[in-house]
């Protein structure tokens, strides 16, 4: 894995969850303090040439630096080694069905790590791949909330259920979620930016929500969407 991004390097050093080597050609202000605090953690750094970098950058958008890091293998590789850990108390579980853009993904785990998620569940196909654009644009969050591969979402829908999750879709025409008692463990899921949810995912849903709009447009940006419905879902959760 390569990082790029000043924050997604930052916080993947602080999050104490991998291990790896930062380069950089030449110091400033900003990339000096990176490399005190890689230096503070135990990573790696060497100065490189141009030349070098521009080898190991390849076609990602790198400012003088950047950090080849792999991750500790600290948390769950699966939905079933996650439910297996998990079982009591409140849980918030994100589902995104065939979300392909990779600033939406970072965006989405970006408000994951901030409104306490656990874990947010993809498919293999059909969904982006973690990547140093979704690093990027998660600011780092993508070292705090795992990314779950499933090949087949509904049968992990009907797991989460056996576990006791209740399963909320978003969609437009769903209950206002400033009307909706979040509590306890909650799945929710959200579909393509453009297609919505498949229809056998979608009938896997106990719920569906909405988001209360002013109507001017015909629907908010599915990242968008995601971080207001999960902080709700918190701001419920923890008062």
């Amino acid at each position: 894995m390569i990082l790029t991004g000043f924050h997604a390097i930052e916080e993947f050093i602080k999050s104490g969850s991998g291990k790896g080597v930062v380069s950089y050609v030449k110091e400033n202000p900003r990339i000096s303090s990176i490399l005190a605090l890689a230096a503070e953690n135990g990573f790696s750094v060497k100065k490189v040439s141009e030349r070098e970098f521009s080898k190991l950058s390849g076609e990602l958008q790198a400012k003088g630096i950047l950090l080849e890091g792999e991750k500790f293998d600290i948390t769950w590789e699966t939905l079933d080694d996650f439910l297996a850990e998990k079982r009591d108390g409140s849980s918030l579980v994100v589902v995104l069905d065939g979300v392909t853009d990779p600033h939406n993904l970072g965006a989405v785990l970006r408000s994951a790590a901030q409104f306490d998620a656990d874990i947010v569940l993809v498919p293999s196909r059909r969904s982006v791949k973690e990547t140093d654009v979704v690093a990027r644009t998660s600011a780092g969050a993508s070292s705090f909330v795992p990314v779950i591969q499933e090949t087949n979402l509904v049968r992990s829908i009907d797991k989460l259920k056996k576990a006791g999750y209740w399963v909320y879709g978003a969609r437009m025409d769903g209950q206002r979620i400033d009307t909706v008692d979040f509590s306890g463990k909650i799945a929710l899921v959200l579909g393509s930016e453009g297609k919505g949810m498949r229809d056998l995912v979608e009938k896997k849903c106990d719920f569906f929500v909405s988001i209360p709009t002013a109507g001017r447009i015909d629907s908010l940006n599915i990242s968008v969407a995601a971080g207001i419905i999960m902080y709700d879902i918190y701001r419920k959760m923890t008062h």
